[in-house]
C-alpha cells in the first residue's frame, strides 16, 4: 500500500488531489458540535497544501435518503475553514459538474474545495464505477483518509481507487499500525474493555483474539446478557438472550471474564426520578434498569487491568451520557488514560467518552472508525484498505 510520503514527492504545485476524509460530524442547531474527526485529517490536508496540491475534498455526512438540504457539507466546510484558518470553498454539487472543474481550474496552489454529502447520489453506497469516475474527474491523485469509512464497499473509497494513483493518508496509515499490533502482536497480559449497548458487534473481535486474551472485562449489555444467563435478576435491563449461546460459545473456556459485582439502576436513560445501588444477585426495583457499574465493580475492573501491557477499550460502560450514570465509565477511564500500558480506544462512544471527560489526549490512540477498527481486529478484510493495496500493486501509477 503506498502512503500519502510516497506521493508528497511526486506532487507538482497546482497538481489536483481526490482526498476523501470521513467527516460525518455531529450537528446540532446548524453547528459541529465535536470538531475531533476534522482535527484528525488535518496533518493529510496540511501536507497536501504545503506541496502546492489542488485539494477536492469529499466526505458523506449522516444517512440521507436523498437529498436534503439539512445534511449538506457545508456546515463541515465552514468548522474546517475554521481549523485551517484559510478558505475552504463549498460547492453545491455531486459528483463534480461543469462548475467545479471550472472552480477547480481557478484553485490557488494550496486551495481546497469541498463538494456536497456524497450520499446524496445513490452511486456512493452502489458503488458504482461511473459516480467514482465522475468524482475522479478533473484529479490526478487519489488520497484515501477515511479510516471509519473503510468497510464500506462504497465508490469514494473502493471504486475509485481503480481510477486515480491512490496512496493512504497519515491517519490510515496510523490505524493500520496501532491496530495491527494489537491484533497480531499484542503484549501480554492482554484485555478488552468490552461495553456499549450491542452485544453481537464485539463477538467477531472477541473470538477472533480469544486465543491471545488473558482476559475481559465485561460491562453495558454484555455484562446484563451473561448475568441473566446466569439466572441473575437484571430488571428491566436490556438483554440479547437470542445471542447467549454464540455468546457463551465464543468467551467460556477462554480469557478470564471479570462481571460486575454491583450496579447504578435507573427508571430512565435520561432524566431519572429514580435510582439506587444494586448489588448483583439482589433484585432491582420495579421498571429498574442497570445503567451503570457500580462503584464496588469499578475498583474490581481497575485492579483487575493493573498489570495488563495490552488494553482495547471498545464501549462506555454505562449511559455516560447521563450524569447519574457517567461515575462508572469515568473511574474506569481516567484510570485507563494513566496507564503504562499500551492502551487503545476503539472510536465510537468509547471516543466520546473520552472526549467529554477532557482526557482524549492521554491515551496511546483513539480510533476513528468504530466498526472499521473492529472489523479489522476480527481479521475481516476492509474494501477500503484492499483498493489502496490492489491500486499499489497493479492498479494505475
Amino acid at each position: 500500500m503506498r502512503s500519502i510520503a510516497d506521493l508528497l514527492p511526486r506532487l507538482k504545485p497546482r497538481d489536483p488531489v481526490l482526498l476523501r476524509a470521513d467527516l460525518n460530524l455531529p450537528i446540532d442547531s446548524g453547528g459541529v458540535t465535536d470538531t475531533n474527526r476534522v482535527e484528525a485529517i488535518l496533518p493529510s490536508l496540511k501536507a497536501l497544501q504545503r506541496a502546492g496540491a489542488r485539494i477536492v475534498l469529499i466526505s458523506h455526512l449522516g444517512r440521507p435518503a436523498t437529498v436534503d438540504p439539512a445534511f449538506s457539507t457545508a456546515v463541515v466546510a465552514s468548522s474546517l475553514q475554521q481549523q485551517l484558518q484559510s478558505a475552504v470553498l463549498h460547492l453545491p454539487e455531486i459528483p463534480a459538474g461543469a462548475e467545479s472543474i471550472r472552480q477547480l481550474d481557478g484553485l490557488a496552489p494550496g486551495g481546497v474545495m469541498m463538494l456536497e454529502n456524497l450520499r446524496f447520489d445513490p452511486g456512493e453506497k452502489a458503488n458504482d464505477t461511473d459516480f467514482a469516475r465522475a468524482l475522479a474527474t478533473g484529479c490526478q491523485y487519489f488520497v484515501n483518509d477515511a479510516f471509519g469509512c473503510c468497510h464500506r464497499s462504497h465508490a469514494s473509497v473502493d471504486a475509485v481507487a481503480d481510477l486515480l494513483p491512490s496512496y493512504a493518508g497519515f491517519l490510515i496509515e496510523r490505524e493500520i499500525e496501532v491496530l495491527t499490533r494489537i491484533r497480531d502482536d499484542a503484549q501480554r497480559p492482554f484485555w478488552i474493555v468490552a461495553g456499549g449497548a450491542k452485544v453481537r458487534d464485539k463477538l467477531g473481535v472477541l473470538g477472533h483474539l480469544s486465543g491471545q486474551l488473558d482476559g475481559i472485562i465485561c460491562g453495558g449489555g454484555l455484562a446484563n446478557t451473561l448475568l441473566e444467563g446466569n439466572g441473575v435478576d437484571v430488571g428491566a435491563s436490556a438483554t440479547e438472550p437470542e445471542a447467549l449461546s454464540e455468546v457463551r460459545e465464543v468467551l467460556l473456556g477462554g480469557p478470564e471474564l471479570v462481571l460486575p459485582v454491583d450496579f447504578i439502576a435507573g427508571d430512565q436513560l435520561t432524566r431519572p426520578t429514580r435510582t439506587e445501588t444494586v448489588v448483583v444477585g439482589s433484585t432491582p426495583g420495579e421498571g429498574m434498569m442497570l445503567l451503570d457499574i457500580g462503584p464496588e465493580t469499578a475498583t474490581l475492573f481497575c485492579q483487575k487491568l493493573e498489570q495488563a501491557r495490552t488494553i482495547f477499550w471498545n464501549g462506555p460502560l454505562g449511559v455516560f451520557e447521563t450524569p447519574e450514570f457517567r461515575h462508572g465509565t469515568a473511574t474506569v477511564a481516567c484510570f485507563l488514560a494513566e496507564h503504562p500500558g499500551l492502551v487503545v480506544v476503539g472510536g465510537g462512544d468509547s471516543a466520546a467518552a473520552a472526549r467529554q471527560l477532557g482526557i482524549a489526549d492521554r491515551f496511546h490512540h483513539i480510533s476513528t472508525g468504530g466498526g472499521a477498527a473492529l472489523e479489522f481486529l476480527e481479521g475481516t478484510e476492509l474494501p477500503g484498505i484492499a483498493a489502496l493495496e490492489r491500486s499499489a500493486t497493479g492498479g494505475v501509477t
